[in-house]
């Protein structure tokens, strides 16, 4: 400036300005230090040391005079700490000396501007909640003064001042008595700002505050006000009622003003605290009450003080809990017409941020009061049940102020150039005394504003419009003083134009700090607790449940209270931030999915109904009609058809179904709010915990619905399963109805977990549970002496009549619906896996077999050379040990093939049902492999084709088990030797079977009933599987096998013992079942070693006794 300034008034806006920011940071300092004193396991470690506990005493006690020379017992173990006392009070230190500093420069410049007072006030109140400021100040100054001999410098003026604020308020009211007037003219020129502020709801509504439609006409008008920044927007109500209570310092005024006196009493009544700093609050009218009666003439103010605490107490709730009603349909209206019109955020972004920071007040409000409620008051009113929604609404509005920015910005640029240029122009030309330093500001602005247009909005060009406020700063200090030539209070219109303008440039540059100046909830990382209360009780009221997407919103609030000067507690307050966060997401996502897994219960208890085993009930009564037999006794209640739960009525009418999908509806939602939440530059996706949470009880679900008994080794049968699984994706697949979630994903991650022997935790899967379950029930087949068997006319094991008849029935597991089931479940992968797990049992039969063999070796041999000699074999045939041993085993593992050609049957047809056209490719191609293919390419495609669930010659997955066998020291042409002589052993053991009485053929079972027929299968699988290992002939090797098996069959034909041969023609009908389920054998081969006329008489026999028998 060319014309000389006063030394106390250069660069004042600079000062306050950094001042201010600087406040802000101790205050921060000092409320860490407060709180890590509090703390046992943050305080630091020469406060919390026993041995140092005396010493500390000793110089608080003595404090400040602590003498370095004395020799006092409780100052010795001091010596030995003071480099680490220094080490970590050096912080601490510093800070209080800080504060001392921010004193002194405070009073200097700070008389006339009441931010700055408070700052500094509260500033005292926090210093003086610190109960170990001394004992960290003595024992910082003792340490550094043993080490370099001498006190540190600022230690005389720190102690001072720590010893002068022991009573804080009645020290400030000293220190501010020179400044009396100063602050009285400051809060008086609140008068026309305070009032507007503490408005009651009723007088909101009858103003219609903050509606945009009350006025159709003037709705796209821009929103004017005298005081744009102050009173509605950048103010918050808190700082307003510290203002007013700031005429404490100035007291006397309140005798000789009656407007101070009217301030300071709407002050008293609208509140009975507020906040100092974060956390920490001031319970004021106690104290002031107790200051006020010890000062001269001041007892009338004393008791008007009791009398507003007990008028706060009973009416300042009820007030507010209107205010947060009128705001929540305010906020409501507001939020739905400029979501629909969002054109208007131009002309009405005022309406916004006065909605955004009355909105903030009352929350804040409320959060502070709720946790300092005085005993025996009534609770009720600071309690909000329906706080979430105006936590939720708030949070539209600044989601709608970030989305549609840059129609805000286009807007207020036009405003600028088109009108505020202008009219600013006009009063500055209009002005009839304006120096010229002052002109060249006013008309920098000017020129700033004209200097504007649209293209640089659309074309993303960063503003900054900090210069033009803090020269508005500036010019605002020049003008105040008393001998500026230009005056700023008496050119009123100006002050209102410039802050107009200030207000239409933050529009501008500065949205998001507005957002944040008018809207920060970031007071809520402090108070933890009550903020996860707020969270429950909005998840427990079903209509609140939608706004429960606020909490973790606000979470990305917390790091808005951060500071440069306190960079230590960034990481803790952001981590803070972020487990809240996913605290609140992962309830969210667990309250929904318990309501889905309700209503899936639901689902499939209704699914369940239709059932066909329910039907037996409901067809005996239609049976019953038709008879005309006698109608159910009166007692019985008749049973309630499945669709009756759809029949309403009355529209009013809701089950409990009806409440669950409400519920979930509001909650979903939530969820499906926002795709994603930025909190601390990690992004955390609602959708996602739910689609996570959904993974997880759906898998614990289809598991769970298998009612699997360890014990019985009972389960629910497929096809129930399967019913019930269908009517949990149903209802899974609704909730994309509500959630833009991939569903089909959870489906894919968690069906196919379960084709797996174990899922991604670790779990059982309904594979593992199922395989072992019908492993048990093809081995129980095999040693249930008759009571179990399987049919192939029916393609199911089924039970027998027996006396002890068994508890479950094997046919409810094994029949084609209930195989093509268990292969709709566990999939492919599913049932190889179950193939890989009989195939295991069979090899280890297997390998007893050949142990049988290598026991019977010699014997063997010689009945290979001499099948054409009967007196021999008949002899050698006597040697023979382990006969009985050597069918049960091979019969066992013909059950086995035969229950795994259901589960490949089942599979191929599931398999046909939904991918028929690759199916067939796979067909073909197993269909037209030449003889001459090499066999490793062969068993390629027989494992294609196998896993397809297509019947193949080798078995690939029997071939696989068994060369796992090979070794046991032998060489390969041992080996070799084994599996021949193991065809040669069961073909002469076969005539052994006649004898057997469970050894007959059943008609209706089409086998026998002790599953002998099942060797058939076993003898083909097994001899492809053994000889394609040892690369040896496989229809040179079964043809032996047929002519060893005839040999021996025709013996039995000329036996006359009938207990002997009983059942021969059942065994008979071995050889032509043989033959049937062999691909390398033909019915001409058999004709030449077994007479057909045998076969014919043998079936027309057992045909003949069958039905006697069944």
């Amino acid at each position: 400036m060319s014309r000389s300034v006063m030394s106390s008034q250069q660069k004042l806006a600079e000062k306050l300005t950094i001042l201010n920011d600087r406040g802000v940071g101790m205050l921060t300092r000092i409320y860490n230090i407060k709180k890590a004193c509090g703390d046992a396991k943050a305080k630091p470690q020469c406060l919390a040391d026993k041995n140092l506990e005396a010493a500390v005493k000793f110089i608080v006690r003595k404090f400040p005079h602590v003498d370095t020379r004395n020799n006092s017992v409780q100052l010795t173990h001091l010596n030995a700490q003071k480099a680490d006392i220094m080490k970590n009070l050096s912080l601490y230190y510093c800070t209080f000396v800080d504060v001392m500093d921010y004193k002194t420069v405070n009073f200097d410049l700070t008389k006339h501007y009441l931010d700055l007072v408070v700052m500094y006030v509260t500033m005292m109140l926090m210093l003086s909640r610190i109960d170990e400021r001394k004992a960290i100040v003595g024992l910082y100054n003792y340490a550094h003064e043993m080490t370099n001999g001498t006190s540190d410098k600022d230690f005389p003026r720190l102690a001072q001042l720590i010893l002068d604020y022991e009573s804080p308020l009645k020290k400030l009211m000293e220190e501010f008595v020179p400044h009396s007037k100063a602050v009285t003219d400051a809060l008086l020129s609140l008068q026309a700002v305070y009032p507007r502020r503490n408005l009651s709801a009723e007088q909101w509504r009858a103003a219609q505050l903050l509606s945009l439609i009350s006025t159709p006409g003037n709705m796209i008008n821009p929103t004017q006000s005298d005081t744009v920044l102050t009173a509605y927007v950048l103010t918050s109500f808190m700082i307003l009622i510290k203002w007013k209570i700031g005429f404490l310092l100035c007291h006397g005024s309140l005798n000789s003003d009656s407007t101070a006196l009217s301030l300071w009493r709407m002050a008293l009544n609208s509140s009975f605290c507020v906040t100092l700093f974060r956390d920490e609050v001031f319970q004021f009218h106690k104290i002031i009450e107790e200051l006020l009666l010890n000062i001269k003439g001041c007892s009338k103010r004393a008791t008007e003080v009791r009398e507003s605490r007990e008028y706060a107490l009973a009416h300042a709730g009820p007030v507010h809990r209107e205010r947060r009603r009128f705001l929540r349909s305010a906020l409501l209206e507001l939020s739905t017409v400029l979501a629909d019109q969002p054109g208007l955020l131009g002309p009405k972004a005022l309406f916004v941020f006065m909605s955004l920071s009355f909105t903030r007040d009352e929350i804040l409000w409320l959060l502070r009061h709720a946790e300092n409620i005085p005993k025996a008051k009534n609770y009720e009113d600071y309690i909000d049940k329906h706080l979430a929604e105006l936590m939720f609404l708030m949070e539209e509005l600044r989601a709608l102020v970030r989305r549609y920015g840059q129609i805000i910005q286009r807007y207020h640029v036009q405003y600028l150039h088109s009108f505020d240029a202008v009219a600013l122009n006009e009063l500055v030309q209009n002005l009839s005394v304006c120096p010229e330093d002052e002109s060249v500001i006013m008309s920098s602005f000017v020129n700033t504003m004209t200097s504007l247009n649209v293209k640089q909005v659309e074309d993303g060009e960063v503003f900054d419009f900090r210069g033009l406020r803090l020269d508005w700063f500036r010019l605002q200090a020049y003008t105040s003083i008393s001998r500026a030539a230009l005056q700023l209070r008496e050119q009123r219109d100006l002050g209102r134009m410039m802050n107009t303008v200030v207000f239409h440039t933050r529009m501008v540059d500065t949205l998001d700090d507005m957002l944040t100046d008018t809207s920060d909830l970031s007071t809520f990382c402090f108070y933890s607790r009550p903020f996860e209360k707020l969270f429950q009780q909005c998840l427990e009221l079903p209509s609140q449940a939608r706004y429960s997407v606020a909490f973790p919103l606000i979470c990305a609030h917390f790091m808005n209270c951060t500071h440069e000067l306190c960079p230590e507690e960034r990481h803790h307050i952001g981590d803070r931030s972020l487990s809240l966060c996913n605290f609140f997401l992962d309830e969210m996502a667990k309250q929904a999915r318990n309501l889905i897994t309700d209503i899936c219960s639901e689902q499939c208890a209704l699914s369940d109904q239709l059932l066909p085993k329910h039907c037996a009930k409901t067809i005996s009564q239609a049976v019953s009609k038709k008879t005309k037999k006698a109608p159910p006794k009166k007692g019985e209640p008749e049973k309630e058809k499945p669709g009756v739960e759809s029949m309403r009525k009355d529209r009013l009418f809701s089950t409990n179904l009806d409440k669950l999908h409400t519920a979930l509806a509001e909650l979903c939602f939530a969820i499906n709010h926002t795709p994603a939440i930025v909190v601390w530059e990690h992004t955390f996706a609602p959708r996602e915990y739910l689609a996570l949470h959904l993974e997880y009880r759906f898998t614990k679900a289809i598991v769970g619905m298998t009612m699997y008994n360890q014990t019985t080794q009972e389960i629910a049968k497929p096809s129930e399963l399967l019913t019930s699984v269908k009517a949990y994706m149903s209802v899974l697949q609704s909730i994309e109805n509500m959630v833009q979630i991939d569903i089909t994903r959870v489906f894919n991650n968690v069906l196919l977990q379960q084709t797996q022997h174990m899922d991604s935790h670790g779990e059982t899967t309904i594979t593992t549970l199922y395989t072992n379950c019908l492993e048990w029930l093809a081995s129980f087949s095999v040693l249930s002496n008759g009571l179990i068997a399987y049919s192939p006319a029916m393609k199911a094991f089924i039970n027998l009549p027996a006396e002890n008849e068994l508890t479950f029935n094997a046919e409810e597991y094994s029949d084609i619906a209930e195989m093509r089931a268990l292969a709709e479940l566990l999939g492919p992968y599913g049932m190889k896996f179950l193939n890989e797990s009989l195939m295991w049992h069979i090899s280890s039969q297997v390998a007893e077999l050949k142990k049988l063999v290598m026991e019977n070796m010699e014997v063997l041999l010689h009945m290979r050379t001499s099948f054409d000699k009967p007196e021999n074999m008949a002899a050698l045939f006597k040697k023979l040990q382990s006969v009985d041993s050597v069918l049960k085993r091979m019969t066992i593992i013909g059950v086995i093939l035969s229950f795994r050609s259901l589960a490949q049957d089942a599979l191929r047809d599931v398999l046909a049902y939904h991918i028929p056209f690759l199916l067939s490719s796979v067909e073909d191609f197993k269909d037209h492999i030449p003889r001459e293919t090499d066999i490793k390419v062969a068993m390629s495609v027989y494992e294609l084709s196998s896993a397809a669930g297509l019947p193949c010659e080798i078995d690939p997955a029997l071939v696989l088990a068994l060369t796992s066998q090979k070794g046991d020291n032998l060489s390969p042409e041992e080996e070799y030797k084994v599996a021949c002589l193991l065809m040669v052993f069961v073909a002469v053991a076969l005539p052994t079977l006649a004898s057997n009485p469970l050894s007959q053929y059943s008609p209706l079972l089409e086998g026998h009933v002790n599953n002998i027929h099942c060797l058939a299968k076993a003898i083909n699988q097994i001899a492809a599987a053994l000889f394609t290992i040892h690369k040896g002939s496989i229809e040179d090797r079964l043809k032996e096998f047929l002519a060893l098996a005839s040999s021996s069959l025709l013996k039995i034909g000329q036996e006359t013992d009938k207990m002997s041969t009983r059942n021969r023609e059942s065994v008979y009908l071995l050889l032509d079942m043989i033959v049937q389920e062999s691909p390398f054998l033909t019915m001409d081969l058999l004709e030449s070693c077994f007479p057909y006329v045998l076969l014919r008489n043998a079936y027309h026999a057992v045909y003949k006794q069958g039905p006697s028998s069944a």
